[in-house]
């Protein structure tokens, strides 16, 4: 299977590595299921069934013009869970991904669902209000926006180099690995990028956290420019029962690679825990 056709009649690439219990990983802003390549193989090597797809408009999935808010997104989850047959089923989002897990957790109440990773997570919430000041002011969004509609290649050189932690003295990944990032990130449409990054940008998910009723891991970097953890996951382990926060000290967002063999054992111990 290399594709799904959802309810709405969008294609969704679909990749699927090795045969047992699924796991199903969902990719970041601006990203594709193409960064979870190392972490699918790891999986499969250990007996898990890993499943992973583009988010409409990214990678190789439909561009269409309409649907990049989180109702279709998690609409879009759930139709890739019935058409895989993804039973019993672990969710692990990343990023702009937790997402997607918090609104199915509350939308379709965790149907089939007994495990869940929030990975450098925009849960609970990401914009600063009175109630939220932790978040990120709303300037910062409107500043990317404009930034992306005047020259979005320009944007995403800058972007990545937050995104990886790469300074003048840091390097936590390659010059190579950030040019892969660009990459997938220039495949998506412009009309996905600005309208999943609005939606992430202003989605509350603060009164879903209860539905949250499976064990989850938390996984974090407490140097992440891009997600600050105190806005999203410090406060979402205060609030979801039966939660595991692991802080990568010192660790920037994109801990896919930056922190790649790490992220791949703490999920592996996670989902290997009785």
């Amino acid at each position: 299977m290399t594709s799904i056709k959802t309810r709405n009649n969008v294609h969704l690439y679909i990749k699927e590595w090795g045969s047992g219990r699924p796991v199903v990983l969902i990719h970041g802003w601006p990203l594709s299921s193409d960064t979870w390549d190392d972490v699918g193989i790891a999986l499969a090597e250990r007996g898990f069934r890993a499943i992973a797809y583009d988010r409409r408009g990214f990678g190789r999935s439909d561009q269409p013009y309409e649907g990049y808010d989180y109702d279709v997104f998690s609409d879009d989850l759930a139709d890739v869970m019935q058409a895989t047959g993804a039973r019993d089923a672990t969710l692990v989002g990343f990023s702009m991904g937790g997402g997607e897990v918090a609104r199915y957790m509350s939308r379709y109440e965790g149907r089939q669902v007994v495990q869940a990773a929030l990975i450098s997570s925009v849960v609970p919430y990401m914009a600063r209000t009175a109630d939220h000041p932790h978040g990120v002011d709303s300037s910062v969004f409107e500043d990317m926006t404009s930034q992306m509609k005047a020259d979005r290649a320009k944007f995403f050189d800058s972007f990545f180099d937050q995104f990886f932690g790469r300074t003048m003295l840091e390097k936590p990944v390659s010059s190579e690995v950030k040019r892969w990032a660009w990459n997938l990130a220039m495949q998506a449409s412009l009309k996905a990028t600005l309208g999943a990054a609005h939606a992430f940008a202003t989605t509350d998910f603060r009164e879903e956290l209860p539905a949250f009723k499976v064990p989850t891991l938390i996984i974090h970097g407490t140097d992440d420019k891009t997600v600050p953890i105190d806005a999203t996951s410090r406060i979402a382990a205060a609030k979801i029962r039966n939660v595991q926060l692991v802080e990568y000290q010192g660790a920037p967002h994109g801990l896919f690679a930056s922190h790649k063999q790490r992220l791949i054992t703490d999920l592996l111990s996670f989902l290997t825990t009785p």
